[in-house]
């Protein structure tokens, strides 16, 4: 696996080395000791999946507070989508700075998202699956996020006629009503 630091503190992304062959190829996505040589825990405990139907779906931006606060491994497994990192740690040098890659099938790519950095994409093909490894399992009272399309951030999200979002992402508070997390 090849790890590329990324402008967020923490934040890295996880690029397989595939080993082809006559039927394809094979390769490693996750090694606890690769990953500890990186200072990041892959102890995951729970795995999820966000399966889109269509090109132009928001999810975001989310993440866990306090004692349920998460280490998260992002792929894409179908599909593509444009990722969206923003450090909401006050500590953090890069706190409120945000970094977008694509995550596609095609390039599998993984980024690893550390704890107080909250995560988005917007599906950028008509069907994309996104696969998620957390290292503590989903608790819905320590779930938070901050709006998508916060001014006081900008986001630099890609065009798109027809966005779609949830009403409970339309819900989420700006960063200024976000308070202590």
């Amino acid at each position: 696996m090849i790890f590329t630091p990324t402008r967020i503190a923490g934040a890295w992304l996880v690029d397989p080395e595939p080993l082809p062959d006559a039927r394809g190829f094979f390769a490693r996505t996750v090694c606890v000791a690769a990953f500890a040589e990186h200072g990041l825990d892959a102890h995951f405990v729970q795995q999820s999946v966000s399966r889109n139907t269509r090109a132009g779906i928001l999810r975001g931006m989310h993440f866990q507070t306090g004692a349920h606060a998460e280490d998260k491994l992002v792929r894409v497994t179908t599909g593509a989508v444009y990722d969206v990192i923003l450090d909401l740690r006050r500590a953090s040098a890069t706190y409120l700075q945000w970094q977008a890659v694509e995550l596609s099938a095609d390039n599998q790519r993984a980024i690893y998202i550390p704890k107080g950095v909250a995560h988005g994409f917007q599906t950028r093909t008509a069907l994309s699956e996104v696969f998620y490894q957390m290292t503590m399992p989903f608790a819905p009272g320590s779930s938070a996020g901050v709006r998508w399309d916060d001014p006081a951030i900008g986001i630099d999200w890609p065009d798109c006629a027809d966005r779609m979002v949830s009403a409970k992402d339309l819900a989420l508070p700006l960063l200024a009503g976000l308070g202590e997390h």
